[in-house]
């Protein structure tokens, strides 16, 4: 039997000071891949649960789609 222990970073945030459609217990949770190459994302707004995975360079992909202006 092949057992590995890791140690993942996690980070929690309210999301209604960045967003006005949210509520109070509204929060994102992203958690770094073990491996460090991509992010679990976890997104709760007025009781609708979203999760999803992407990696470091799916990230920077959707972050230049984002701030692309044409």
């Amino acid at each position: 039997m092949n057992i590995e222990e890791n140690t993942r970073r996690a980070i929690t945030l309210k999301t209604s000071p960045y967003c006005h459609l949210t509520d109070e217990d509204s929060f994102i949770e992203v958690t770094q891949w073990s491996n460090g190459e991509g992010y679990d994302v976890h997104i709760s707004n007025k009781g609708s649960d979203q999760t999803f995975s992407i990696t470091d360079g799916e990230f920077e992909a959707l972050t230049v789609a984002i701030r692309y202006r044409s």
